[in-house]
């Protein structure tokens, strides 16, 4: 057996759902949920203008942020938050403090609060005094309205502290910004060899002129000064921070960063530490310099005698540091002492050997702390060897606030590597993809027996010399000269008669390109290779798999296979039952063309040269009809119908992407309606632009937009919207107008179609109005957060309502919500926005037909 790993495009969803593996969740990266918030902080002030009278402005409150949206309240409200208004950074006319006093600009209190006061200049001085402006960068210009991590830009200039004297710093300039992720270059030093990676948030960064104002030292990095003379080190700052000045970077970047604690180390102590070099494995270390009440030095401990020391600046927050004992505790290695004698270590001995004493639980006080994660969670880590890459990991343990990370992928495979949960080097599932940055991932290994074909693409198994339409011998020991196997469990060859009709399902130009024929083999495994085939040559796959899931008889002998399909970039697997003995291919065969509405022909054991049996090329779809007598879904509760009832087909519906996994049934979700059996509703669906090529040539334009146009109003009430008074009057004026025969199934029972048709207009119209309209006791205007926090948790967004708690948004905010700003914002994936957009619309159709006259 052969075996080499292959490189193949690599799709997070896609691996997740094939494995079943999990992502460790968002909320645990805290560094990549700070980068995502806005730059503009609640209480500072601005200018705008003013609602009540033109080219007057005004000074107003952010009171609080939801991506580029600001909740602000004009300066003479107090805490009255009635007058609240959002505002859009990037359309409104907003202006710094100031702003109007430098272009002439009348300033003029709202006319509601006008007599509040009667010194207004003496208010907005008492005002501002202290408070914080919006700054004007922020307002206008390139940065106006970008995230924080977004104002870092190529060539800013920030100042770095050293990593062996906290108290000293050097100027570095950004050479790229991923994400917040951050290249530097010390100024004087551009050489990419000496290049460093940092999260924005890390403590060593700072903003330039940081050190001058608290009297710290501005020096060329210690390991690096011998690089340049002194001279040189000293003209490339003075050029840099004469360039930097021109276009400074805001101080906004640096409003998340944490303060530091004070520590509680002295000289001497004892503790544990995952090695700063390589953090494959954990350390005993000693605290041998104390800088001041925020920083310490600590050093390996190393016993022989040419020991080199390796010291580290540390803080009472700095990761990876531990307790003594912490290892024992958590039944992790640690690692022995270089020149350490004996065999076993341990503590007690080792510090009554050195005469020192162990620090104290009290310096680690968030020595427990998790964050979320589990073991075999997946997420993206920085390579500690080579900090420019970032590499697929799975969490292989956790041990109190440490994790051990397999980083996968790597040319030379690495032990685990230790990170802290508080750790800026670990990143979510998708962050590398969506800051386009190059990941490293697996390598997917690919072994070819020497006795099988692997089932890839059929095109691809074929030698060079053999045709694309050869078939494909899925038995290499079985002659292809008589098309005779001999066995129980193996078949004959399986033709794919490409003349044959195809059906609704099946894209005819791609069964053209399938081979002839596939097998002779075992019965499992020519049925999967000629199934997938099937798959990947449909329309929608995902629909093709639901289809096939559905072909079963108790009375065959069966084994399960697991199908796959690829549609869209999304990726669908189901498992299926297919027939294990030789006597049961054809009817099994027959089968699947029956469900999948296409000449029984199409595929088995019967080859068809010219004239197919069932003359198929020669006649219409409708003679194909008589399959859909065959419940398509699940039984309805209406399925005692008799045959001879079915005077007209089940109207066809708009061309919607069928998705096989199952959902659970909601009672106000997009598609609901009451009148429809649990059976009805078991799979969810939505729309999707797909023509079918076939039906082109038997179907005139005209119906099809007939259809369309009666579609429109069936579809309509489950978008959230009334039905519209066109499609109503041509509904009622031509009541069969869509009823024409069409090879699409529905997963509607034909009683419940029939009932449909003959129901009144009038009364279907009531039964979607009264399903998704809302009638609100106030109006929403007037909610407060509380009062939309109830309102979510009432509809089947529930899940939801504590991000509208967190971001404080109140009915005003409630109403301005679309689709872009909610995926945004709430950092949803598409369902759940278009979900939570749904019942947004029911508050604002209800508002304008209440409150808005």
């Amino acid at each position: 057996m052969d075996c080499a790993e292959e490189e193949v495009d690599f799709n997070w969803e896609e691996y997740l759902e094939e494995t079943g593996a999990t992502a460790a969740p968002h909320t645990a990266f805290r560094h990549v949920e700070l980068s995502l918030q806005s730059s503009f902080q609640p209480g500072m002030k601005l200018e705008v203008a003013n609602k009540g009278s033109l080219d007057t402005y005004w000074v107003a409150t952010i009171i609080t942020t939801c991506g580029q949206l600001l909740l602000l309240r004009y300066c003479g409200y107090g805490d009255d938050r009635k007058a609240d208004f959002w505002c859009d950074v990037m359309t409104a006319e907003l202006h710094p403090v100031g702003w109007c006093a430098q272009n002439n600009k009348t300033l003029q209190p709202p006319e509601a609060i006008k007599e509040k006061y009667t010194d207004w200049a003496d208010f907005l001085i008492k005002e501002l005094t202290g408070s914080r402006t919006a700054p004007a960068n922020l307002l206008e210009g390139p940065l106006r309205g970008k995230n924080t991590v977004d104002l870092i830009v190529v060539g800013c200039i920030l100042e770095v502290r050293d990593a062996f004297e906290p108290s000293v710093y050097w100027a570095a300039q950004v050479q790229r910004n991923v994400g917040g992720r951050l290249c530097l270059s010390y100024v004087g030093l551009n050489e990419p060899t000496y290049y460093m990676w940092m999260f924005y948030l890390d403590t060593r960064l700072r903003p330039l002129g940081w050190a001058k104002e608290n009297n710290l030292s501005m020096k060329p990095p210690t390991d690096l000064c011998v690089l340049r003379s002194s001279s040189e080190w000293t003209e490339a700052f003075d050029q840099a921070t004469a360039e930097a000045l021109n276009s400074p970077l805001p101080l906004e970047v640096f409003k998340d960063h944490a303060d530091l604690h004070t520590h509680s180390f002295r000289a001497g102590m004892k503790l544990e530490m995952v090695s700063p070099v390589e953090p494959f494995h954990i350390l005993p270390v000693s605290v041998t310099k104390i800088y001041n009440e925020y920083y310490f030095q600590i050093t390996v401990d190393d016993l022989t005698a040419e020991a080199t020391p390796t010291p580290v600046v540390c803080h009472a927050d700095s990761p990876g540091i531990l307790p003594v004992q912490w290892c024992l505790k958590n039944g992790v290695g640690l690692e022995r002492p270089r020149g350490f004698e004996s065999q076993d270590f341990d503590w007690a001995d080792y510090l009554k050997q050195t005469g020192t004493e162990a620090a104290p639980d009290v310096c680690f006080p968030n020595a427990s702390q998790g964050r979320g994660f589990c073991k075999d969670m997946w997420l993206e880590a920085v390579n500690p060897l080579q900090p420019s890459e970032l590499c697929v990991a799975r969490i292989t343990q956790v041990k109190g606030r440490l994790l051990w990370l397999k980083l996968e992928g790597l040319t030379k495979p690495l032990p685990d590597c230790i990170v802290d949960v508080e750790s800026m080097n670990i990143f979510p599932v998708g962050w590398c993809e969506a800051n386009g940055y190059p990941l490293t991932h697996l390598q997917k290994t690919v072994c070819l027996p020497q006795k099988k074909i692997a089932v890839v693409q059929p095109e691809k198994q074929l030698a060079p010399s053999q045709p694309s339409d050869a078939p494909l011998n899925l038995c290499p020991s079985i002659t292809m000269d008589t098309g005779l196997v001999n066995g129980k469990y193996c078949c004959s060859q399986l033709f794919i008669n490409h003349r044959c009709f195809s059906g609704p399902y099946l894209n005819k130009g791609r069964i053209a390109e399938l081979p002839k024929a596939v097998g002779p083999g075992k019965c499992a495994v020519v049925l999967k290779e000629i199934l997938t085939m099937l798959i990947n040559s449909a329309y929608k796959p995902g629909r093709v798999l639901r289809e096939l899931q559905m072909v079963e008889d108790p009375q065959w002998n069966c084994q399960e296979e697991t199908l796959k399909a690829k549609y869209k970039g999304k990726s669908y697997r189901s498992t299926m039952r297919v027939v294990r003995t030789a006597d049961q291919v054809s009817e099994f065969c027959r089968r699947v063309c029956e469900r999948l509405q296409c000449c029984p022909n199409l595929f088995g054991p019967t080859f068809v040269s010219d004239n197919c049996p069932e003359n198929c090329s020669s006649q219409t779809k409708t003679k194909y009809t008589y399959y859909k007598k065959r419940k398509v879904g699940r039984p309805s509760l209406g399925e005692n119908a008799q045959d001879g009832d079915m005077t007209k087909p089940a109207r066809r519906r708009k061309k919607r992407k069928a998705i096989f996994v199952q959902k659970k049934r909601r009672s106000s979700i997009v598609g609901y309606h009451t009148t429809e059996s649990p059976q009805d509703s078991d799979y969810y669906y939505d729309d999707e632009d797909e023509d079918f090529e076939e039906w082109g040539s038997e179907a005139s334009s005209n119906s099809l937009r007939e259809e369309a146009s009666a579609h429109s109003f069936q579809d309509a009430p489950r978008r959230g919207r009334p039905p519209r008074r066109a499609a109503l009057q041509r509904r009622a004026t031509h009541p069969n107008t869509s009823d024409r025969s069409s090879p699409r199934r529905t997963t509607r029972s034909v009683s419940y179609s029939q009932n449909q048709t003959a129901n009144h207009t009038q009364t279907k119209t009531e039964s979607f109005e009264e399903e998704d309209r809302l009638v609100l006791e106030r109006n929403p205007l007037e909610w407060s957060v509380s009062d939309v926090v109830d309102f979510i948790t009432s509809t089947d967004c529930a899940s939801l309502a504590k991000i509208f708690q967190e971001q404080d948004i109140d009915g005003q905010a409630l109403l301005l919500l679309t689709l872009p700003t909610v995926q945004e914002c709430m950092d949803l994936k598409l369902g759940p926005a278009i979900k939570l957009c749904h019942q947004i619309e029911r508050v604002k159709v209800a508002f304008y037909s209440q409150f808005a006259n």
